[in-house]
This record gives C-alpha cells, structure tokens and sequence, in this order.
C-alpha cells in the first residue's frame, strides 16, 4: 500500500522533483471531502514519509519541514500526525535497531512546533515523552494518572449530616446573582434569604460564605451587597474570620489573592462591618519580615553604589555581571504574594485613607509607597482630592485637562476647595507617597502650579493676620518641596518639563529657602531611600563616563548628555563636575560650554554647588607653603566668572556669601568676586597695563571699552545690568564696598597675623584691587540716583564707617562728577546762552554749589593743623578729580579710530563675507567711530572747564602759614602717596597734577621741592608697598621721572615751562611769587645738577634695597626700576652700578627664590637693551667745570644775591663728596654750623668782599675800584689756564656798570630774580679772576673774625644766619679740624665719583630746614655800631688762629704741587663736588679743600678757577628781608669761595676786610 501511494522514486529524485510531487499530491489530498477513506489515505501517506525517515532515507530537518508546510492545509493534520506518530512509536518501541528509535525521536521532537504538546502526552507512551522533555519523570506521570483516576472514579462524596439540601444553595446562589438595575433592594433579598434557610434547612455560616462569595464575582455591587451583609450580620468576629480563612486559602506558595477578595475586605473595612486588627492578623507576610526585606533592599542598594564606585578589573567585571544576572533572574520569578499591601491599594482605590494610613503606619517608611500599584493608587487619590482647588487656583492660561469623577464614597477623603484644605490630608498623603510621586508627573505639576499660585497669593497678601495664617501653609510647601517634590524629580528619567515647572515654583522662594532645599536634597535625602542611593551611584557612574570623554571637539555632545543627566539629579552632577574643575582648571572652558542644555532650576541648582563647594570646611584655602591661594579656589572662581556671565543664574546667593566672608574678616574668597565682576561687566584689573592702555583709561567709557582692556570683553551689558540688578536689589553695593575698604588694613593687622608676608601682601592686594574693580563697576553702571542714594557723603564714610580716606574719596568722586554735570545741565537750561565764557561761568558755579559741602565735610578728616598749609577746597579738588578731568588723550582716540578705520578697509577687501554681514560690520565699526569722536569732543570741552575752574581756584589753594617745606610734606603725605599707590590711573593722575599744579603757577607751591622730596629716600616708600602697589609707584615714578627728563633735555623747554614759575624759585618766603625776579630762580644748568643728583639718590636707594636679602625690599625694588626704567638710569656709571647688583641678585637667588630670580633676570635683559640710551656723566649735566679765580665764587653773591643760601651751587657740587664725607661730616656737624652762624654775622667784611660784585652800598663799590686795576694785569694769565670751553657767552659780559646800577634800599626787602643773577654770575667771572691774589689775605682774617664772633650774637641773627650757614660750607677755627678735613679730601680724591650732584637731597633739606627758622624773622637787623665793636674784638682772636693754621695747609698743598698734573685734573672735579657740599652741615668737613694758607700759587690758581666756575654757575641764593642780613649772608658766600683758594687769596682777603672796617 505503501507503494501505491508514495513512490520510491519521490524519494530518490527528492531534490529535484519528489519533493514537489510530495506536496502536490498532498494538496490534492487535502481538497477532497472529509471522509473515512481520505483520512486513511492521509494516515497511509504519512506514514510512509515517516517511515522512510526512521529508515534513514531521508533526512529529519528535510522531513519536519515538510510536514509544518502540510499542517498549514487542514485543521485537523495536527491530530492525524500525532496518531501516526502513536503508531510508530509503539512499532519502533518493539524494534531491536537503536538508531531507528532515534531516528524517531529526533523527527517528532523536531515536530513539536507542529503538534501541540496536549495531544502527544495523550497518545505517547510517557517513556517516549520522558525522552522527548515533555515531562520530568515518566515514573511520576504514571503515579499522577494513577491518582487522578482514583480521585475520578473511586473516592467516596461527603454524607450531608445537616440535612442541607442542595437545592437550596442553587436556589440562594440564583437569588444573589440575580439582576440587581431594577427595584430590588437588600431588604427584599435579605427576607428571600431568610426563606430559604428556613426551607431547605442551611447553614446560616455557609450561607454568609455563600453571601460573600458571590459579592467577591461582583465585587463592584458595593451599595446592593453593604446593606445587605450588615443587615445579616451576627457578629463582627465571624465575618472576619470567614474573610481570614478566605486569605489564608490563597496563602499557597504561587497562590494569588484575587483583586476582588482585597476590594470586599476594603469595602467591609470602609464601613466598619469588620475591624482592621482583627484581619490584619489573617494577612502575610508577617511586620518582621516586611523589615528585614526594607533593610536588605537598602543593603543591596548601598553595595550597587559601592561597585560603581570601585575600581573593577574586567575578568572580576565579567564574574559580577553573570551574577547579577542570575539575582535578576531570581527577581524575575514570582515573589510570594504580599497581602497586606494588596489591601492597602484596594483601600486607597475606595478612598479609605483612615485604614490605609493605618496599614502604611505599621510599615518602613516608603516600604508601601515603593511599590508602584500603591503610589498610583495614593496618586489616583490626590487627584482627586486636590482636582477642585487644581481647577479654580493652578490651571495655566489655554490648558483645558481631563475632567475626573469625583468618589461616591461618602467615607472618602473630602475634595479641597480652599488651599487651606490641603493642610487636612494632601500634604499628609505626599509625606507618605515621598519620591515616589515620581510615577505620576502630572500629579507632580499639579502639586508644583498649586505651590506656585499659593506664593503668589502669599506674596500678594497684604494682611498681616491672614499673612500668619498662610505663613503654615508656607512652611508645609517647603516641607513638600524637601521631601517629595526633589526626591521625586531624582527618580523621573531626564524631564526637563518637570525640572522647568518646578522652577516656576522655585523661584518665588528668596534664594536661602531654596539653597537650603537643594543642601537637604544633596546631602540627606539620597541616604534615606535604596532607589535613591542606586540612582546616586548610576549618576555619579554616568557623569564619570562623560567627564573622561568631555573635550572642547565635542562640547556638543557631551552637552546634551549632561543636561539629561542634570535634568534629575543635578546635585549629583554638579558636585562631581565641580571636584573635577577643582583638580583640572583646563576642563573650565568645555564644561561652561556644555551647560547650555541646562534647565533653570539646574541653573540655580549650580549656584548653590558652587557656593557649597567654596564654603567647603575640610579643603584648605592656601596651598601647602602657606604663600599662595590654593589652586582649587583659582578654579572654582574662574568658574563662577565665566558661568555667571555665560548664563541667567541668580548672583544673590554668590555675592552675599563674599559679604559674609568679608564680614567675618576672611577675603581670600574676594578672587570670586573679583573673577564675577571682569567677566560680567569687562571690567579688568592689572597693573601690567601698557602705557596704549592706560592711556585710553583716560578717556570716556567707549574709548576705556575699546583700549582699555586686554581682552575684549564684548556684549557685556546684559551680564553686567543683571550683577546691578542683584547688588541693588538685595543692597549688597555699599556694604561690600565699605566691607572691602574696612577688610584691606583688617588683613594686615587682623587676618595676616601669623601669615607669610608674601601672602599677607598678595591678600591685601586682591582685596584693594576688587574694591577698585568693584567701584569702577557702580560707578560706570549705577544710575546717578541710585549712586547718590547709596553712597554717603565722605565724612560719613570715613567717621562713621571707618573707611580709609583714598578708599572714602574713590567712592564718592563718581557721585561728585555725576551731581556737577547734573547741576551744570541744569543751570545750562535754566539760561539759555552758547557762549563758552558763558558755559564756563555756569560749570564753575555748578562745582562751588556741589563742592561747597565738600570743602565743609573734609575738615572734620583731618586735624586742625594741617588746614594752615593746606585749604580744604585743595584737598578736596585733588581727591574728587580723575585722569579724565586735567587731559584728553588725543593719542588714543586717534589710535583706535584708526583701528576701526582699518577694520572697515579690511571689510571691504574681505571677498568671502555675505554682503549683509558686511553692511552690519561695516555699520557697527562707523558708529563706533562717531560715538570715539563725539566722546573726545565732550571730553574736550569738559577738561577746558575743569583747567579754568582750577586757574581761579589756584590762589587759594596754599596757604602755608608754616612753611613751604611743611605744606610740601602735607601734601605728599596726605594727597600723592596714598594716592598714587591706589591705582595705575591715580599714579599717573598724581604726577600730572603736581605738573598742573606747577603750571597753574600756584603761590606757596615749591615744585623743585616736591620733585625732591618725591625722588630722595624712596627706600621706606617701596619696602613699605605690596607687590600691586609697588607697580603703581613704580608708575607714579616714572612719570614723574617722565616730566623732569623732558625739563632736563632741553633748554627751550625748561626756560619755557619752569624758567619764570614760582616752582622753581630757590627762596623761602612766607609771601607769595612776587614777580619776574630771574635771580631767585634756578637755571638750567644747576636744573641738571639736581636732576643727576636725584638719579643718583634713586641709585642709591636702589642698591641698598638690592643689598637688604629682604624678598619685599628686593621684589618691589625691582618692581619700581622695571617700570621706571624708559627715564632711569640715563646715566652710564650708575647704570652699570644698578646693573652689577642686579646680576649678583640673579645669581644669589637662582636656587633660593626663584620668582625674584625671574624678576631680576627680567630686568637685567631689559637694563641691557636701555645701554644705548644712556650718556656719560659729564654729558648728562656739566660735571667739568671752567677753571676760575677762587674769588669769583665770592663775587658771585653780590647786592642782588645777598643773604640767599645758594641751593644749586650746593646740589651741583656735593656729590662726590657724600659717601666718603658722611662720617666726618656727622661728627663736626655741630662745630661747622657754629662757624657758619658766626660767618654770617661779619656783615662789614661781607660787604667788603662782595663789593668787587658790584654792591649798592658805598663801601662794596669802593671795594671793586680798588680790585678792578689788579683785575686787569693778571686777568690774560688766568685766561690760559682755563680749560672748560663750555662756559656761557654771558660770561664774557661787564658787570662793573650793573652793579653800580643797584641801589641799597634794594638789598633791604627785594631779591633780584635769576636772570638777574646769571647776568651777574658772569660779570662776576672777570672780576674774580683779577681780584684772586687781592684777596686772599682778606679772606683768611675774615673767616677768623666771623668765627670769633659767633658767639656774641642775638637769637635772631643766628635766625637769619641759620638759611645762610644751611647753604655754605663754612672754614673751621681749628687747625686740626683742617687737617683732617684735608686728609679726607684726599683719599675722596682717589676714588671715582659715584654721583656729581649728590648733596643737593641734603642741600634742600637745609632748604627746608631754613625756611621753618627764617622766613618768620626777615627783617632781623643788629645795630651797626655793636656788630662792628664785636667783629673788631673777634677779629684779633681769629687772626692768631688762622696764621698757625695757614702754615699748617701751606706745607700740605706744597706737597700737592708734587702730584701729577692728570691726577690734579681729577682731583680738582672731586674737590670741587666736595666744596659745595654745604647744603648740609654733613659735609663740611669733607668739602673745603682750600682751608689751608699759603698754599703754592700754581696749585691755588687751579683750584681757585675750578671752583669758583662752580660757584659761580650754580650758586642759588635765597631772599631776605633786611640789608645788613643780606650782607652777612653775602659775606658767607663769600667764605664759601674763599675756602676753595689758596693761602695767598686769603691774606689778601684779610687785608680787604680790614680795610673796610
């Protein structure tokens, strides 16, 4: 048969036709009709098929494919197939071949796709199914077969003792499940129940069961079936153990607890049929195991969290995750049934609150609500409860929402209508719900809208009772917002949505609620929940993976994937990103930019962070050497600064912070600030500005925009009005301000106690420099109302306030400014008129209204005393004006109007630019250049007005009522140095206005005497500056170095800027600048005596600070030369001296300091570049003088000079003399004075000799006849040893007729000027080199006779002798004080000049010194006859005295003669320096050389030219009052020029003086 139906050629030609044959046949098959013999026919064919697979004719895979595409053609194949498989399988169970049983297993195991598993367990022997996987055990199937044919057929039913009858329960059964939507009520049914029990005799329990069973199937019949078990109900006990029995039935190991058994126990709890202690007890699992599962979950949690965070190798990886798979696995499968908490959802799900808060109560926190069906029940309740107020309060504009049914529960929690309700059962159910709220997030942005229009109603309120009412309310928001709103964001995957919303509510918080919030929500709330600790861990693991990847390529990306991340757990974020800021400052740039995708809350959530991360305790804020801020501080600021410019975050928290810190006396964390401000407003501060810079630091707001700054800090005017708007609105501007200006002294003397001076000064100059950052801030940016409302007047800040006064002055001058402009716009429209004359009239009065409370406010600053010198209208001229007021930088508007001038060129020629974007560049940069014209034009005509107001200020600006050397000092002190050490504009502003104060030509102001006093003795000034602060010195120096090297290099100018200027008058007087006396003043030549004698004073002060080994004498030295170094040194030899300690600095500190070691190499390389610039000494002022007669240094002080101290003479010549005479000089200092006042009372001999000057008074012109026949004969002589070719054509001029000109009374009050003086100098030139030998002898008596009778003179002549003596190097009485004198000039002699000119320092300190002693007593007069009986007794005693010292010194320069004649040249220069040194007592010893008589002629005459060349150039005299004053001030002159002559001059003299007398 089998051959009749399939063919055995099918089989062998399967591949290429029998196979398709096969399944032809089949389809034919298949549609025939059903019937016996079809179905047969199917049997047949498969069979065979089978068959021959079990042969191993064909292949099983080939064969199983075949018969899944035969199944798909009949419903019935399956069943027919599992009969065929039936048959073969008992055929192939009998058979002895092996591998034919295999092969039929294989082909129905690769069947059991096609047949269900059903009907082969039916019809395969279970040995075959055992072997196939169909069961476990065959042995087992057997027995449960066994079993349940037992049960079928042989078990006997229950016998019914109760004589229950059937029928009766059917009958019940049909009677409750009848339809309930008609009229029948449980009363009817109840009384039909009743029947029914009576009639067939039931059980009143079972019929209870019965009850509760059917109540179960239609569970939602709550109002047909409630009535109806409470009207039946015995007792409360027995139904609660029938619903106990029905728990415990499905208590099973995979039982589960229908839904609606859990709705009926609810339901019947709802309305108290049953008590919930009483069926609590039913219910598993027990409370103990509930807690044991809470902690292992937790533990879990927290060991998820700690194998992120560890170190995995990847062979231990690959071990963890296929245990972790297996837990999942075991996870995955079905845990046992947890009854209680399926009651708690059926009773939230009906409202029951009561008994559910009861169950939740018995539970973990959070154990309930951490399964996801109870916190959407809880959920689904809040909604409902909060859908009325939701509706009427919290619906935003155009959102329609889905309208709820409301519960029909009357048991249920009441709606809430009010925000008031809230407080009854919302805010409890939230509490409860925790983070898990996350699973409904609309229910979360309802709660959020609800807190939002609660706050603003709050804020809105303006009741105080209904204020307190709400303030509950309040505070049970924040409670929401703590523990359920932020935990619940932490647990929503990536919603920005939510992150926004919460935002809208955040905001309405002041900034300390919510930062208090976010440090719950960071550092608390992830340790109170496992879920929450896993996601803590997942975080940190994630931001870890993006952090390693995060570079500015792909900023982008990164970008993205930290926003996502922030959305739900910035603070876990953050934190991490910020530690790695704080490690690696290069990630700054990136991750500010990849904040973009940031929501608002993330924003402010960043804040907070950074605030937390400043504040952290444990981190410290200096590095380990104690010298530096830590690094991580420098970060985290930088950060803020870019942040906070970058994006709209609040600065609130941020600034009152800094105050806090600055309140409790710590600064370092001004940095932020510092950082905040420069990147917020483009306000930067540097000392290491370029002069471009600072220069266009002077001009108006554009041009400071354009040129002022480093970086271009563009665009910054929405940042810069939001740091305004947070300063203004939590009044935090002046509080810093003052705090900052209080903070700069509290951190030397409070902060930097135990602190490395290094640090300490670094401190104090971040403080200072954030305070002027800060106000340049405010004051570009406040409004003039706000400004002025803000900041109080100047002696309130600084009596009230404490704020020192540079600090008080730089706050106040913006609003000054502000109110004169106001006032002058005001004025301007009040009267309209054009004119200039007009304009300026109304700018000054605007600035005597604004100022005049000023004036009155500053006295209270300081004492008394010191407004005697200087008038309070000065003080407070100097501290209200900037750089903007005295000059406009026309350099710098023309620079960068060229610079936009280019910038548009460039434009035009750039082809590949869109012509659109053209037009806008091209725009821009035209309306910039406007705007720089406009401005330089305002400026312009604002500094006209300000120079005019100063030019009718100036007279009473100086009163001096002491002396100009004590309003010189007030100034310095109380104006230019604590100013010029603020800023690099103030340094600069100082120095400009000494010059305008100079050139306004203001009475009592001695310029030459500031500039001294500025460039002497700078080593306190810089050891005492911070590193900054000695910048700004340095600055203030050089350009003050800037306007004396411009003097010093040309004539023209210095005759034009300084030769008629009471600056640069060389007297003292209590009255003012008197006229156009040219002999008072200094000419130029001595100028550049004085200058190179200042050079050499900062030469000096520099080597010394260098030799110290202090690092802030040597950092800030060398600080102030680099900046100097455009104007100093200009001189060679003390150039190199600089230059060899520079380079033994560098090679002592290359090991040892290495930041001093860089500055000194710094400036070593750039002092090597200036040695181009610099000149020889004697190119640098005339240090070789013309050699002279030593009588014209006598001669020069005539009638015109009398009682003047020549300052210049002793600043040109002292120099050489100062270092080696310094001790000598200390210890005759006291002796040398004496003989000076005694010189200058001989008025008679003075006169005598002053005559050959052409004196006004009879005898001084007698006198000069007797002199000029001599002149004549020996002047050709003394021509030939001349030797200096550089003498003035003036020189060569007459003088005989001038000074018969002069009349006496002349001498008595008025001084002639310096042009005076210098025509005289010149004219004196020739009579001295005739009257040498005359008067020799002359001079040596005179000197004895002075010092004689010093002694017997009066106070005040010893007065008006005191400017005298201060100026002139006076003879000593005593031989041996000359010997040793000699002996000292010597040896100064031999070595090189360290400076030309530096006595002058000491020269005008006597300047000083004599004006404090003089200028009171002018008009001091002895009588006559007395003066001239004291000179006649004092004479003979000197007389004795200088013979024996004239013999001694004749021997001394006999010996001289001997030397040769280069070294006598050499020694001459020298000598002559020494000579003149007599602007101090100091150097008297040191600095006469020609003391000695008799001295050989050659040797006199050479050093008798030299000398009085000297004199005769330099020489300076001072005013006096009274002419026999005068005359003795002359005569000490005189004994000046005699001490640089020989023996033989001073005999001659001697003879002269008697004569006279």
């Amino acid at each position: 048969m089998a051959a009749l139906i399939l063919p055995t050629d099918w089989i062998k030609n399967w591949d290429k036709s029998g196979k398709n044959e096969f399944l032809q046949f089949f389809q034919d098959l298949a549609g025939k009709p059903s019937s016996d013999e079809f179905v047969k026919d199917l049997q047949t064919a498969l069979y065979e098929l089978c068959w021959h697979v079990i042969q191993g004719n064909l292949k099983v895979d080939v064969a199983a494919g075949l018969l899944a595409d035969v199944m798909e053609l009949r419903d019935d194949m399956p069943s027919v197939l599992a009969d065929v498989f039936c048959i073969l399988d008992i055929e192939t169970g009998c058979l002895e071949e092996k591998h034919k049983r295999d092969h039929f297993t294989q082909l129905v195991g690769a069947c059991l796709i096609c047949v269900p598993d059903g009907m082969l367990k039916e019809r395969l022997d279970p040995e075959t199914l055992e072997s196939l996987g169909l069961i476990k055990q065959a042995q087992q199937f057997n027995q449960k077969i066994v079993k349940i044919k037992t049960k079928l057929f042989y078990k006997q039913q229950k016998f019914n003792l109760l004589r229950e009858e059937n029928e009766g329960y059917a009958k019940l059964i049909t009677e409750l499940g009848q339809d309930l939507s008609g009229n029948l009520t449980s009363h009817l049914v109840l009384e039909n129940i009743k029947s029914l029990i009576g009639c067939f005799n039931l059980d009143p329990n079972r019929v209870l069961d019965i009850i509760l069973e059917v109540y179960e199937c239609r569970w939602e019949q709550d109002e047909f079936f409630i009535p109806l078990i409470k009207s039946y109900m015995c007792e409360h006990q027995t139904l609660c153990h029938m619903l106990g029995f029905k728990f415990k039935f499905h208590q099973e190991p995979n039982g589960e607890t229908p839904s609606s058994l859990y709705h009926i126990a609810a339901a019947l709890l709802q309305h108290n049929l049953i008590a919930l202690e009483d069926l609590y007890v039913h219910l598993l699992p027990l409370d103990s195991s509930i807690v044991e599962e809470h902690k292992r979950e937790i533990l879990e949690a927290k060991q998820i969290a700690r194998k992120l965070t560890m170190v995995v190798v990847p062979s231990e990886k690959t071990e963890d995750k296929e245990k972790e798979k297996e837990k999942e696995e075991e996870k995955n499968e079905k845990p046992p049934d947890n009854q209680k908490l399926g009651l708690l959802e059926a009773l939230l799900r009906i409202g029951d609150w009561q008994h559910a808060q009861s169950i939740m109560d018995q539970m973990p926190a959070f154990y309930a609500t951490s399964h996801k069906a109870i916190a959407i029940a809880l959920c689904q309740l809040l909604h409902l409860i909060v859908e009325p107020l939701y509706r009427r309060a919290a619906v935003p504009k155009g959102a329609k929402g889905g309208l709820m049914t409301p519960l029909r529960s009357k048991q249920a929690p009441r709606p809430a209508e009010r925000f008031d309700d809230l407080s009854r059962d919302v805010f409890t159910m939230l509490c409860y719900l925790g983070p898990h709220l996350s699973h409904d997030p609309i229910l979360f942005a309802k709660i959020v809208r609800l807190g939002k229009s609660f706050m603003k109603e709050f804020q809105s309120e303006s009741r105080q009772d209904t204020k307190d009412r709400m303030d509950s309310l309040l505070s049970c928001f924040l409670s929401i917002a703590d523990q359920v709103l932020l935990p619940s964001l932490s647990l929503m995957e990536c919603n920005a949505c939510m992150s926004e919303e919460l935002w809208g509510f955040f905001k309405l918080f002041p900034y300390q609620h919510r930062y208090r919030l976010y440090g719950q929500w960071k550092n608390e709330t992830y340790g109170n929940h496992p879920l929450l600790v896993k996601i803590k861990a997942q975080t940190v693991d994630r931001a870890k993976y993006i952090m390693k990847r995060l570079t500015k390529e792909n900023v982008k990306p990164s970008g993205r994937q930290i926003g996502k991340l922030s959305h739900s757990n910035p603070t876990i974020l953050f934190d991490y990103i910020l530690s790695q800021i704080q490690w690696y400052d290069n990630l700054i740039t990136p991750v500010v930019d990849s904040l973009k995708y940031l929501t608002s809350l993330n924003y402010d959530v960043l804040a907070y962070c950074i605030i937390e991360a400043l504040a952290n305790p444990e981190k410290e804020k200096m590095k380990h050497d104690d010298t530096t801020i830590s690094s991580w501080l420098q970060s985290l600021a930088s950060l803020c600064g870019a942040v906070f410019r970058k994006y709209p975050i609040e600065l609130a928290g941020l600034l009152q912070y800094v105050t806090n810190q600055l309140k409790a006396g710590k600064s370092f964390d001004l940095l932020i600030l510092k950082e905040v401000v420069q990147k917020m407003a483009g306000i930067e501060i540097t000392d290491e500005m370029t002069v471009e810079q600072l220069e266009a630091m002077t001009g108006g707001e554009q041009l400071k925009a354009e040129g002022g700054y480093f970086g271009q800090i563009r665009n910054t005017k929405k940042s810069s009005q939001r740091l305004k708007d947070a300063l203004l609105d939590h009044e935090l501007a002046l509080p810093l301000c003052l705090l900052m200006a209080q903070q700069r002294n509290g951190v030397v003397f409070s902060e930097g106690g135990e602190k490395h001076l290094k640090l300490v000064g670094k401190l104090y100059d971040q403080c200072h420099d954030t305070l002027v950052q800060f106000g340049g801030f405010l004051a570009s940016n406040l409004s003039t109302e706000d400004y002025i409302k803000r900041v109080p007047s100047v002696d309130v800040l600084c009596n009230q306030f404490h704020t020192p006064h540079d600090a008080a002055f730089f706050l106040s001058r913006p609003m000054y400014a502000h109110q004169i402009l106001s006032k002058y716009d005001e004025l301007k429209k009040a009267e309209k008129g054009n004119r200039q004359q007009q304009k300026v009239h109304k700018y000054i009065a605007a600035c005597e209204q604004i100022m005049a409370p000023v004036h009155e406010a500053v006295v209270s600053l300081h004492l008394p005393k010191v407004w005697d010198d200087l008038r309070p209208q000065f003080y407070a001229t100097f501290w209200s004006l900037t750089m903007y007021d005295l000059a406009v930088p026309h350099n710098a508007y023309d620079r960068e109007v060229n610079k936009l001038k280019m910038q548009i060129k460039a434009i035009d020629e750039n082809t590949e630019m869109p012509l659109n974007k053209k037009k806008k560049e091209k725009e821009r940069c035209t309306a910039l250049q406007d705007k720089l014209q406009e401005e330089e034009k305002k400026q312009l005509e604002h500094v006209q007005r300000v120079l005019h107001r100063l030019k009718l200020e100036k007279d009473n600006w100086l009163l001096a009522k002491s002396t100009k050397n004590e309003t010189i000092t007030k100034f310095l002190q109380l104006c230019i140095f604590p100013r010029c050490v603020f800023s690099a504009i103030d340094a600069v502003y100082c120095a400009r206005f000494v010059e305008l104060v100079h050139q306004q030509k203001t009475p009592n102001f001695c310029t030459l005497l500031c500039y001294d006093r500025v460039f002497s003795d700078i080593i306190y000034t810089v050891a005492s500056c911070t590193e900054n602060e000695s910048r700004r010195y340095g600055r203030f120096l050089c350009c003050m170095l800037e306007t004396v090297t411009r003097w010093h290099s040309d004539r023209a100018v210095y005759e034009k800027e300084c030769g008629n200027y009471p600056g640069f008058l060389t007297i003292f007087r209590a009255s003012g600048f008197d006229g156009g006396n040219k002999a008072d003043q200094l000419d130029y030549e001595n100028f550049r005596h004085v200058v190179h004698k200042w050079h050499y004073k900062l030469t000096k002060a520099s080597v010394h600070c260098l030799e110290t080994g202090e690092y802030t004498h040597i950092r800030n030295i060398l600080i102030v030369l680099t900046k100097i170094l455009p104007w100093y040194p200009k001189v060679l030899n003390l150039g190199q001296a600089l230059e060899c300690r520079v380079h033994k600095i560098c090679q002592e500190e290359k090991e040892k300091r290495p930041d001093l070691y860089a500055l000194a190499m710094g400036y070593s390389g750039q002092l090597k570049g200036r040695k181009v610039h610099m000149v020889p000494e004697n190119e640098f002022h005339q240090k070789e003088q013309p050699v002279r007669s030593a009588t014209s240094g006598s001669l020069q002080n005539g009638p015109g000079n009398t009682g003047k101290p020549a300052v210049t003479a002793a600043t040109a010549s002292a120099g050489k003399a100062e270092e080696g005479a310094v001790e000598d000089s200390d210890k005759s200092k006291d002796k040398s004075q004496a003989a000076q006042k005694a010189a200058s009372k001989n008025s008679t001999a003075a006169n005598k000799v002053s005559s050959s000057n052409g004196s006004s008074t009879p005898n001084s012109t007698k006198g000069s006849k007797e002199k000029e026949d001599k002149e004549k004969t020996t002047k050709e002589k003394k021509e030939k040893k001349e030797k200096n070719p550089g003498s003035t054509p003036e020189a060569k001029a007459g003088g005989k007729d001038k000074q018969k000109e002069e009349k006496p009374t002349d001498s008595k009050e008025k001084t002639p000027k310096a042009d005076k003086d210098k025509r005289k100098d010149d004219k004196k030139e020739e009579k001295s080199k005739i009257d040498g030998k005359t008067a020799e002898k002359e001079w040596s008596k005179e000197r004895d006779v002075s010092n004689d009778s010093k002694t017997k003179e009066g106070s005040k002549v010893e007065k008006s002798a005191g400017a005298g003596s201060m100026k002139s190097l006076v003879p000593r009485s005593e031989g041996v004080e000359s010997d040793r004198a000699e002996q000292k000039r010597r040896k100064l002699d031999t070595h090189s000049s360290p400076s030309h000119s530096s006595a002058v320092k000491d020269n005008l300190n006597d300047f000083k010194d004599s004006a404090s002693k003089h200028h009171p007593n002018h008009s001091t007069v002895l009588p006559k006859s007395k003066e001239k009986d004291d000179e006649k007794k004092e004479s003979d005693k000197s007389r004795d005295r200088s013979n024996e010292r004239e013999k001694k010194e004749d021997r001394k320069d006999r010996k001289r003669d001997y030397s040769n004649s280069d070294r006598e040249m050499s020694q001459e220069a020298k000598r002559r320096k020494d000579e003149n040194g007599m602007s101090s007592s100091k150097h008297s010893k040191s600095a006469s050389p020609s003391e000695s008589p008799h001295s050989n002629d050659k040797d006199s005459s050479k050093r008798s030219k030299s000398t009085s060349k000297d004199k005769s150039d330099l020489a300076k005299p001072e005013k006096t009052s009274g002419g026999k004053k005068e005359s003795r001030h002359d005569k000490e002159k005189s004994e000046k020029k005699r001490d640089s002559t020989g023996a033989k001059e001073e005999k001659k003299h001697h003879k002269s003086s008697e004569k006279h007398r």
